[in-house]
Formats: structure tokens, C-alpha cells, sequence
């Protein structure tokens, strides 16, 4: 199989399976928490769920930018020649991966650090924290997959 048609389809998994997580975990599964459990519960609930579920993200943040680069090397040599939205996607996507580092390396040690110590209340304001942020990264990646399916038709974006 060619490389390239390797690099799109990894590229477009994994963006799926990172931006459908965000939108599984946000949409769905914490306003159940939120309804069914007490801080304790849901708070542990988290810590197993980002403990399982940032392996995958950390691979989807590797796997995106070297597919992506090989992707936009092989179609169009160098980033002088691709078009608008794929300069907007290659930002967004960055801004998206330093969002996520952040939550991986500050508020979640620390909402696991809390759930550890059983300090609840340190432990629902570092998850209220990685909420915002993943509100926000979630908007980015639905920004970016439209521009994704879009942009091409868009004579302002190419």
C-alpha cells in the first residue's frame, strides 16, 4: 500500500478516535457522572477513564502531525503551495496538542494526585479545569475536521 494512502487513512483515525473521544467523554458520559454519582465515585470515575482513554490520545498526538506533514510533503512538495485550510488545520492542530499537553502534564496529575489523597474538593476543581479545556480542544477538533471535509470547496479557503 502507498504511503501516502497509510499516512491519510492513520491521519483520519486517528483525529476520529481523539476528537470522538472529547465528544463521547463531554457530550455524553459527563453529564451521567455529573447525574449519578457523588464527587468521590465520579471523581475516581475520571481518573480511571483519562487513564485509559490519554495512551491513545498521546498517540493520536504523534500519529497527526507526522501523518499530516508526510501528507502535505507528498501532495504539494512544501507549505508554500497547500492551500489556506491546511495552514488553518496544521495551526489549529498545534494549538489543539499544547492544549492537551497541558492537561495531561498540569491539571490531571493534579486531579489524580487529589483523587489519591481523597482531597474531593482540589480533585473538582482540577476536573472543572480539564472540562474548560477540553470544551475548548473539543470546539478546535470539530472546527478542524470540518475544515477537513470542507475546505477544498471553499474558494476562500484554498
Amino acid at each position: 500500500m502507498e504511503l501516502k494512502a497509510v499516512s491519510l487513512t492513520l491521519h483520519i483515525l486517528s483525529a476520529v478516535i481523539w476528537v470522538g473521544g472529547m465528544f463521547f467523554a463531554y457530550m455524553i458520559l459527563r453529564p451521567v457522572a455529573g447525574q449519578q454519582f457523588e464527587p468521590p465515585q465520579r471523581l475516581t470515575l475520571w481518573v480511571a477513564v483519562f487513564k485509559k482513554f490519554f495512551p491513545i490520545v498521546w498517540l493520536s498526538v504523534i500519529l497527526l502531525p507526522l501523518t499530516g506533514y508526510n501528507l502535505i510533503f507528498s501532495n504539494w512538495g512544501d507549505f508554500s503551495a497547500t492551500p489556506l485550510y491546511i495552514h488553518i488545520m496544521n495551526g489549529l492542530g498545534i494549538i489543539m496538542i499544547l492544549i492537551y499537553m497541558h492537561v495531561f502534564f498540569a491539571p490531571y496529575k493534579r486531579l489524580s494526585q487529589a483523587v489519591a489523597a481523597e482531597d474531593w474538593p482540589t480533585g473538582g476543581k482540577k476536573l472543572n479545569q480539564i472540562r474548560k479545556l477540553i470544551a475548548i480542544n473539543l470546539s478546535i477538533g470539530l472546527v478542524v475536521i470540518s475544515l477537513a471535509a470542507l475546505g477544498r470547496y471553499s474558494p476562500i479557503l484554498i
